[in-house]
């Protein structure tokens, strides 16, 4: 019988337990959706599994252009061992179209595109609703340093630079994602890395001919079925069989 694990962390869609090496964690990823503030709530099967390929097909990516990032390697179809970080308690979300509830702020009709990528920061707070957050509160809070920001920012549109391209060769368009960075120490020398995840539950995905939205917005509106969008981004960019109509686990590599 395997011993129990620790559990180091619960959130809404994935579990971190201890890792199996020093300064590791190992992240589950559930089959739970939340919108809304985890106002909706429900158990969509497949998703977890989805997401765990997904996320380490994206972040194995990003360290191929050296991008720093959390992941070291997956282990199962619904574990991966990352790197232990300290998590800048910061949402950075990059917006590439008008969607969500920068369209609702300011008038903006959906899908509109913007005159450049714009970086905007919440802070992580779920009671609060992760609330829209500015540099100077930032800075004026501590949570990050001017030069932390500016190193955010640098990571971040690099992240976006790489994501654009593979989503629009895959005939993707990239609406918007949100990110979490991490710090890390090598000795006394601390850096920033990109950590959590990077899945269609952390990003707006529309088809680039129809418009049809392949991420949580599909469970947030009520526009099918999760697993069949999800699924479908999986195929089309070459990590399930072109024939996929519906998520086979055993199908996933």
């Amino acid at each position: 019988m395997a011993p129990r694990r620790k559990k180091v962390y619960e959130g809404k869609a994935k579990i971190l337990y201890e890792g199996t090496e020093p300064g590791t964690l190992v992240q589950y990823f559930k089959d739970d959706a939340t919108a809304f503030n985890a106002q909706k709530k429900a158990t969509i099967e497949g998703k977890g599994v989805l997401n765990n390929r997904l996320s380490e097909f994206f972040m194995q990516g990003l360290t191929n252009i050296g991008v720093p990032n959390h992941f070291i390697r997956r282990i199962n179809m619904r574990e991966q061992l990352i790197r232990q970080v300290e998590i800048v308690p910061l949402e950075v979300i990059v917006r590439n179209f008008a969607a969500g509830s920068l369209s609702k702020r300011l008038g903006l009709e959906e899908g509109a595109a913007l005159p450049r990528p714009i970086v905007e920061y919440s802070f992580k707070n779920d009671e609060l609703g992760d609330p829209m957050v500015s540099e100077e509160y930032i800075i004026a809070f501590g949570w990050a340093s001017q030069q932390d920001l500016d190193d955010i920012v640098s990571l971040a549109l690099r992240v976006n630079d790489f994501l654009s391209g593979v989503f629009y060769g895959a005939g993707i368009k990239l609406i918007d994602f949100k990110i979490e960075i991490g710090r890390v120490w090598d000795n006394d020398f601390m850096r920033l890395i990109v950590a959590d995840e990077i899945s269609p539950d952390s990003c707006r995905l529309w088809d680039v001919k129809t418009g049809q939205k392949l991420d949580k917005d599909v469970f947030r509106r009520d526009l099918g079925s999760l697993t069949d969008a999800y699924t479908e981004v999986a195929r089309r960019l070459g990590l399930m069989p072109a024939n996929t109509t519906s998520l086979k686990p055993t199908a996933i590599n």
